[in-house]
């Protein structure tokens, strides 16, 4: 009776597995796609062996993801993958090459991605050599589909004439080389709906003028690895950009940008050295602004008003940083909003301690009217000339709501330090006010 029982209850188990395995199969496509998704795509592709009706569900994964460091199946694999894949559109190819790959085998993949009506390619190569892989430019003459473009590694645009990427709205090119300046022009003229531009480089100018004329960018970053020493430099042109991200230009010959009615957003860090730049006048229309840099390094653009802007970042690591801010809050009538920010919790700055801040000769405009939000993050307390632009801004800023100061840490051991930034700190508590409502927030810096 006992072995009946447990065969009978082995049975019962062996049923629930079975229609376990049953229900996963008679779940909904749409869901069954969504789960193959989210893996790997060889191991998607590796379903099919499970039954008749996982046979063919890969073929219409509407993403294919494919790494490898080794080419002795994976061009075969991708080449295939690609030919049986049968959703009426492929949102989404990405490749990652660790091997020198051959630029024909490059260009089939590409080609039987376009002929699938990819969204989205992403292709990124880990090698050494620089701009060793010719992008296959033939195949750009004519696509209605692309959406998004990201390219990492070493390619090369060697471009005669202009592509045309109708749909193309995203375009990431990091490390990415071209093979003359015309390249440039002919990829970027070619992609009438593009908005978003992200360009990161490296180590060498490979053109020596940069044009960026795109009359319907909206966003741009672009970051410079490299220290010219005035040799060539970017030329901007794009009357639609709301956002501008600008980081590590140093040593330009030039970075001249035109006209940004419409720029809401701008963050500009280490940029110094240039010759020739318009780069802070090009951002008097914008609403927010990050700036991490020296003004000692930039030009500032002397008689013109910041009117739209409502919030500041600054960072008071940079050598004479107060002297920046003075000349910002003169400039931005409507500043709302004041961030100071020191980005190392444990860096201690190499200008002297002891320098005195010249104080602005008549009080800002936005102080007076508008500033409703102070904060400061890695305030050092122990610095004459922090202490004095803190006081500065809480005797004067007569609509502030809230101030927020946050120390760098002391060890438990430096109880000299504890006991003196105690007393700073309350002294500061007890200072003067120019807004009755302000709510005054002392803390320490928390951070990592």
């Amino acid at each position: 009776m006992e072995q009946k029982c447990k065969i009978g209850g082995e049975g019962l188990r062996n049923r629930d597995v079975v229609n376990k395995k049953d229900r996963i199969s008679e779940l909904p496509e749409p869901l069954l796609l969504h789960i193959l998704s989210s893996l790997p795509t060889e191991t998607a592709i590796a379903t099919s062996v499970l039954s008749k009706s996982w046979k063919s569900l890969w073929k219409m994964l509407p993403k294919l993801k494919f790494v490898s460091d080794n080419h002795q199946t994976f061009s075969e694999n991708v080449c295939r993958s690609l030919i049986l894949h049968n959703a009426p559109v492929l949102e989404s190819l990405h490749l990652e090459i660790g091997y020198e790959c051959d630029p024909l085998e490059l260009g089939l993949w590409i080609g039987i991605a376009f002929a699938r009506h990819v969204r989205k390619l992403v292709l990124r190569l880990y090698f050494e050599e620089e701009g060793s892989i010719k992008f296959p430019g033939a195949l750009c003459r004519c696509n209605n589909t692309l959406e998004i473009l990201i390219l990492t590694g070493s390619f090369l645009f060697d471009l005669s004439s202009p592509v045309c990427f109708k749909s193309l709205r995203e375009l990431h090119l990091y490390y990415v080389n071209f093979e003359n300046e015309e390249s440039v022009s002919n990829l970027l003229r070619g992609c009438p709906s593009l908005e978003d531009l992200v360009v990161h480089r490296e180590c060498f100018l490979d053109v020596e003028t940069f044009t960026i004329a795109v009359p319907s960018l909206q966003r741009l970053t672009l970051e410079d690895d490299y220290y010219a020493q005035g040799d060539g430099g970017y030329v901007i042109n794009t009357p639609s950009l709301k956002y501008l991200n600008i980081n590590r230009f140093s040593g330009l010959e030039f970075c001249l940008i035109g006209n940004a009615p419409e720029l809401v957003e701008a963050k500009i860090t280490e940029v110094f050295d240039i010759a020739n730049e318009n780069i802070l006048e090009s951002l008097i229309a914008a609403k927010r602004l990050s700036l991490y840099l020296s003004p000692l390094k930039i030009k500032y653009p002397t008689g013109r008003i910041f009117y739209q802007l409502l919030s500041l970042e600054l960072r008071t690591n940079e050598k004479e940083w107060w002297n920046l801010l003075s000349l910002m809050l003169h400039s931005s009538p409507k500043l709302q909003i004041l961030k100071l920010i020191d980005p190392y919790s444990y860096y201690d700055k190499d200008h002297p301690i002891g320098r005195k801040w010249n104080k602005p000769k008549c009080v800002p405009e936005c102080l007076l009217l508008h500033l409703e939000t102070f904060v400061w993050t890695g305030y050092e307390w122990q610095r004459e000339d922090e202490n004095e632009v803190a006081i500065y801004i809480l005797k004067n800023a007569r609509r502030l709501k809230k101030a927020t100061l946050s120390t760098k840490p002391i060890g438990y051991k430096e109880l000299e330090k504890l006991e003196k930034r105690r007393e700073l700190l309350n002294q500061l508590a007890t200072e003067v006010r120019a807004s009755d409502s302000c709510h005054l927030v002392l803390e320490p810096d928390t951070r990592s």
